[in-house]
């Protein structure tokens, strides 16, 4: 039994007449006809009663009737759905990011997409580097904005934006009184960073910055959340050095410095191998408005 045959039945069904049928198939009568009789066959009973002057479905014919319009209906619908995931405009992406994109890069980039893409299903998991790393090499994720993430291998790796890292203070700290603060300014302060298994390529970076000092900033307390940080630094257990965007915060009782030299860190898109049309198109949206922005 093929579609083919399925297709010729529901069009003869619909017009009771083979003559019509074969117009609306663009076939002649006679091939409509053999057509027919071998679907009768295959399935071992008479789908139509024919006389010299009518056409007419028998109780089999219409029970059949039914069930083939449903599922040519779906076969239909399921080939519409595959076209439409084959052009990236339906499907689904997987999107992990760190905390700092929440409320920098991810929202303009969602609104974006939804507008042009809205019956791709979105799912955003905020994740630190070092998770989105795991997963996107187990292909759990689709895309990750990662932090300062360095060579990879199996991810493809583009820049989205970079800023200033900052020095975060308790208000009340001598340092709050500084107009800058230089890295030597920080020797031996009690430090709140990220895990370093978690955030490998945000926490040497900042480690990176007292480089050729006798001593480096304590690490006193590990949190993954840059809120967590700042209330943290506001609670006076030490400092903490982050994006320059946490200013969006404004956390009582914490204060920001820029630091001599304005090192900077780095926001990337990372992705693996095998991504989808719809991947691709939320990428491009993803960079085209960060350049825009720059």
């Amino acid at each position: 039994m093929e579609l083919r045959q399925l297709r010729y039945f529901l069009v003869v069904a619909e017009e009771l007449h083979f003559g019509r049928a074969a117009e609306r198939l663009h076939l002649t009568q006679p091939p409509l006809t053999v057509a027919i009789r071998r679907l009768e066959r295959e399935l071992g009973v008479q789908l139509f009663d024919r006389t010299t002057r009518r056409v007419a479905l028998t109780h089999a014919g219409e029970a059949f009737k039914r069930r083939v319009q449903d599922a040519v209906t779906e076969l239909d619908e399921a080939a519409g759905d595959l076209a439409s995931v084959a052009a990236g405009l339906s499907g689904r992406i997987r999107v992990g990011f760190v905390s700092s994109a929440s409320y920098t890069t991810i929202p303009e980039a969602i609104r974006a997409f939804r507008q042009q893409r809205p019956r791709v299903e979105l799912i955003l998991s905020p994740l630190t580097s070092g998770e989105q790393i795991e997963q996107l090499l187990d292909g759990d994720l689709d895309i990750g904005l990662i932090r300062d993430p360095g060579e990879v291998p199996g991810l493809t790796m583009e820049l989205v934006g970079a800023e200033d890292l900052v020095a975060v203070l308790p208000e009340a700290h001598p340092l709050a009184l500084q107009e800058e603060i230089r890295p030597a300014d920080l020797e031996g302060e009690p430090m709140i960073l990220f895990p370093y298994r978690l955030m490998p390529g945000f926490v040497t970076r900042v480690h990176r910055l007292f480089d050729g000092l006798e001593t480096s900033p304590q690490v006193v307390q590990q949190t993954i959340h840059q809120e967590t940080v700042l209330g943290l630094v506001a609670a006076g257990l030490g400092i903490s050095i982050l994006p320059a965007s946490v200013r969006r915060f404004q956390m009582p009782g914490v204060l920001t410095r820029p630091i001599a030299g304005r090192p900077q860190t780095a926001l990337y898109a990372a992705r693996g191998r095998g991504h989808s049309p719809a991947v691709d198109h939320f990428m491009s949206g993803l960079l085209s408005s960060t350049r825009l922005r720059g």
